[in-house]
């Protein structure tokens, strides 16, 4: 049974989900008292949770058997990413759910302000109808710029184009010279951007953007230009704002976001009428389809995870790959088979990680295959939880390290998709070389230099053996005595020296191994468990 707590308030449909699950016991609770979150958190298996709630590093000085914070909502500014990365703790948010919806409300404050439908409303409230008050400006033919070309910036750029704007875009991760099929061109230059446009909206990341229109970057601008935030609060200066509404050098401004929330009562920017700034209290996540929508996708990550099932949303997973195809999944399952071999074979621990690939499947999702790899091998000797989330960060603290290189022309030649790994025990250097084949099964295909066909599953062993003649024999009849059958073995030779590597039907007991080890021709005997393959 897996314990979950919802911290927070969300969709009733994601509470049901999660609630018809049979593996799962759920404790709701929206209302906290200073401290008390902390003090449950390690109760339970995994978190869901909104804005709302903010969890501290001080709430995750005993993590216990927490395993994944899910935020149902695209930022995670109320979760201290760090400190749950130090405990192991995978956190998740929803990035997909609400892009309509955010896209929609960038696009309706876009419209209202260029149309001044809030002052236009409250002007005919008073009873009053002097019409020429509200000269508006039509959107079509106008340019939009767009600051962030992720998702949303996206969705938004594609309604824009329906409403006959003309789009540009800056975006400093976006390498494509344009985008959306050729019809949105993509500026290398904020500073070209900014005299562009008649509109500019932001949809990037608020930790390293803040600030990111200031002063300096709003008098660059197309004089009565009209931004829009719905991103997050202080893309854009607020102070600066204020400023450049009073003097006209911006001509209306649409916030939906904010540095404090709320905004304090004596904020510049509220002591300006509505024909210059039109102001909604975060709303764009705010309609039933996407609070369902990110509630649901919260219930599925958490659980996803949870179960060992996948990790989908993750913010704290440094680089790992998220969706992998049926092939990528098999190197991925090799990977960590290859680590579990190879963590049986020093005798005095490693303090370095080497990953090598090999062609363009395995090299594409590296980042994958090495984290996967240091999780299967620091689980040898570590006694704390390694997961996908703090294994670099334990790896670096032990001073472990961390390398990716391209394999050696010569296995590269004969070998057209293959991953190695190595690790340095002092001055010795223990490496695997793996390949998956057409059958999607894990192959090793070299351990230390000894070549071999193996596939790694269940109980096996690693014999280094003086090449002469009997010896097979002696390995043979000493798992026969103890009533150990050997299920299937690859032998290699190297030198004077050969390399046994067995599939057993059962787990060598001590009396085995200590009995192969008295041996004066098997010079290393390294029994380990793979697991079983899932497919026949």
């Amino acid at each position: 049974m897996f314990n979950i707590l919802v911290a927070d308030k969300i969709a009733e449909e994601g509470l049901a989900l999660l609630k018809a699950q049979a593996d799962v016991q759920v404790t709701a609770q929206s209302q906290w008292k200073p401290g008390e979150l902390g003090e449950k958190l390690g109760e339970f298996d995994g978190v869901i949770i909104r804005s709302g709630v903010r969890i501290k590093a001080d709430d995750l000085k005993k993590p216990g058997r927490l395993k994944g914070i899910a935020r149902a909502g695209v930022g995670v500014d109320n979760v201290d990413v760090e400190a749950a990365t130090r405990a192991g703790i995978l956190v998740m948010n929803t990035p997909d759910a609400n892009t309509i919806t955010t896209a929609e409300h960038a696009i309706a404050l876009m419209l209202a302000m260029a149309r001044k439908i809030a002052p236009a409303d409250a002007h005919i409230r008073k009873g009053l109808w002097e019409r020429n008050q509200f000269m508006g400006t039509q959107l079509a033919d106008k340019t939009l710029g767009v600051i962030g070309l992720g998702r949303i910036g996206k969705a938004v750029a594609k309604r824009a184009l329906g409403l006959e704007m003309k789009v540009i875009a800056y975006d400093p991760y976006y390498f494509d010279k344009t985008a959306l099929a050729g019809q949105v061109a993509v500026i290398k230059n904020l500073d070209e951007l900014l005299p562009q446009c008649d509109f500019i909206t932001v949809h990037v990341p608020g930790d390293k953007t803040k600030g990111l229109l200031d002063a300096e970057k709003l008098a660059k601008c197309k004089k009565g230009v009209r931004l829009i935030n719905c991103a997050r609060g202080g893309i854009i200066d607020e102070m600066a704002l204020a400023a450049a509404l009073e003097s006209g050098q911006v001509a209306q401004a649409a916030l939906d976001v904010y540095e404090k929330e709320p905004p304090a009562k004596d904020h510049p920017l509220l002591a300006l009428g509505a024909d210059k700034i039109l102001l909604t209290p975060h709303l764009g996540a705010s309609t039933s389809e996407a609070q369902t929508a990110v509630s649901r996708d919260a219930v599925h990550e958490l659980l996803l995870y949870l179960r060992g099932q996948g990790v989908e949303g993750a913010v704290n997973a440094g680089g790992i790959e998220l969706k992998l195809s049926e092939h990528e999944r098999a190197y991925a399952d090799l990977a960590r088979r290859m680590a579990m071999i190879l963590a049986a074979i020093p005798e005095a621990g490693f303090s370095s990680i080497t990953l090598r690939t090999n062609g363009e499947l395995p090299r594409r999702i590296a980042p994958t295959l090495q984290r996967l790899a240091v999780i299967e091998l620091l689980k040898s000797f570590m006694s704390e939880s390694v997961n996908v989330v703090n294994a670099f960060h334990l790896a670096q603290q032990r001073g472990i390290s961390l390398q990716h290189e391209t394999m050696g022309q010569a296995v590269q030649r004969a070998i057209q998709h293959s991953i190695e790994l190595e690790i340095s025990e002092g001055d010795r250097k223990h490496t695997i070389i793996g390949t998956v084949f057409s059958d999607m099964q894990p192959r090793v295909l070299s351990i230390k230099g000894y070549w071999m066909d193996m596939v790694p599953a269940g109980s096996m062993a690693l014999i280094v053996n003086q090449d002469r003649p009997g010896v097979i024999g002696l390995v043979g009849n000493t798992f026969g005595e103890m009533g150990i059958n050997i299920a299937d073995m690859s032998i290699s030779r190297k030198g004077e020296k050969a390399l046994m590597v067995l599939k057993l039907d059962a787990p060598p007991t001590a009396a085995c191994i200590a009995a192969l080890r008295a041996q004066p021709s098997l010079e290393v005997v390294k029994t380990f468990t793979v697991p079983a393959l899932e497919r026949a």
